[in-house]
């Protein structure tokens, strides 16, 4: 196999783990003590001069906090060293303007994860079809549900193999997510049409062939209510609380079962978004989606005081129903999965793509009508139809004449493509 015909693809997998009690205790001491490590360089940092904030003095701090306190051993060295390169890695992101300044993590509020940064450490094999075998690092072999191919033990190598992985305790339980990197054959080139794609709420995904993807509630008429149930019955514990009460050990289970059918509910909508995603980049080749900055759509409406906004309750429904299509993620599994199959993705400026008619090209205030309808108020033209299949069609013709972002130097650019003029007749 010639080395052109080859590309090295990193990508992680989630999986299920099943743990015994017993391993359950020993999981949630190491992510504990992860996390107390973590609030430990915190302060650490803040004491020290900055002359003295530098990776090799922070090594040795932690060397010597693993000796003075007992309950810190319980973390393997290699999970220690993890949190340390990832605190750093948390500043770095910091200083150049990515991310916000590292925080104390509550004991509550963050969420328990245990790093193994070596993948050798797993040996991996395969039971049967349904379960796996990991081995992690003191707490033992554990079963983990096996939903697709990974690189075993006994035929990992320098190009397929494991190169770490990442625990992750959620309301549902423990997960390990795999780093795998695998060397595959380089996809042939799609030859599939191209499509224009707007996403909705009403409608969460609108192509411009008139296709649709619609999905219902996840959770049934039964669990909703159980969930209404549930958290009616934290409020009103909340409301019995008295000032500086502790949290009582009813009102945590309370939140641990409203954790539990919400993260039913996230789980479905992931597998609905992959099953939509998988099926639109196998039957297209180049998909053409808006560039949505999400971050601005979803931003209150509450004003300040001297200035209060308008219609705040409503803004708040609606913020909530586009952080709940989750737009950017489904974006994300586009972009990846139309590069596994050959295929490409583009995206193309947002404005105007919902008011322009597709049919004559004239933007017109008031086109419209509704959520759903589309009615063209050029006289000379008159079309209505689908609001949402139109501008799918209008982010589809964004494309085709030339109207693609890309991006540089942190920022979207419109780039015009060269089009060829066609030979005249002689």
């Amino acid at each position: 196999m010639s080395p052109e015909a080859t590309i090295k693809r990193q990508f992680g997998h989630r999986a299920r783990l099943s743990l015994s009690p017993a391993a359950v205790l020993r999981a949630d001491g190491q992510a504990h003590a992860a996390r107390t490590m973590w609030n430990l360089l915190h302060a650490w940092w803040q004491m020290m001069p900055k002359e003295k904030r530098t990776l090799a003095h922070a090594d040795a701090a932690i060397r010597q906090a693993r000796q003075d306190i007992d309950f810190l051993a319980v973390l393997p060295a290699q999970a220690a060293q993890a949190v340390l390169k990832t605190y750093f890695a948390a500043w770095k992101s910091c200083w150049e303007g990515r991310a916000d300044a590292p925080k104390f993590k509550g004991r509550l509020r963050a969420v328990m994860s245990v790093d193994i940064p070596q993948g050798r450490d797993l040996n991996i094999t395969r039971v049967h079809r349904r379960w796996g075998m990991v081995n992690i690092p003191m707490v033992g072999r554990v079963r983990f549900r096996w939903t697709r191919d990974l690189p075993v033990a006994k035929h990992a190598n320098r190009e397929n193999r494991i190169t770490g992985a990442r625990l992750t305790k959620d309301a549902l339980g423990w997960h390990i997510a795999f780093r795998v990197q695998t060397l595959e054959t380089a996809p042939e080139p799609h030859q599939g049409p191209e499509v224009g794609i707007d996403v909705g709420i009403t409608v969460p995904i609108a192509l411009s062939d008139g296709e649709t993807y619609e999905h219902g509630a996840w959770l049934t008429g039964k669990e909703q209510a159980q969930l209404l149930h549930l958290e009616q019955r934290a409020a009103q514990r909340r409301q019995s609380r008295k000032p500086g009460e502790p949290i009582s050990r009813r009102l945590h289970r309370t939140y641990d079962r409203i954790a539990g059918l919400r993260a039913k509910a996230k789980r479905r909508a992931l597998d609905w978004q992959h099953r939509t995603t998988t099926s639109i980049a196998r039957t297209y080749g180049t998909v053409v989606v808006e560039a949505l900055t999400i971050t601005n759509m979803v931003k209150s409406a509450g004003g300040t005081v001297d200035e209060p906004g308008k219609n705040v309750a409503q803004k708040s429904g609606l913020n909530r129903s586009i952080s709940g299509e989750a737009w950017g993620r489904t974006v994300t599994m586009l972009t990846y999965k139309t590069a596994q199959l050959g295929g490409t993705l583009h995206k193309v400026p947002a404005p105007g793509t919902s008011r322009r008619c597709s049919a004559c090209g004239v933007t017109t205030p008031g086109n419209r009508e509704s959520q759903a309808v589309f009615v063209c108020k050029n006289p000379d033209c008159g079309w209505s139809g689908n609001a949402d299949h139109n501008a799918a069609c209008n982010v589809l013709h964004l494309y085709r004449m030339g109207l693609a972002l890309i991006p540089a130097a942190g920022r979207a650019v419109v780039r015009r493509a060269k089009r060829v003029k066609p030979a005249t007749a002689r």
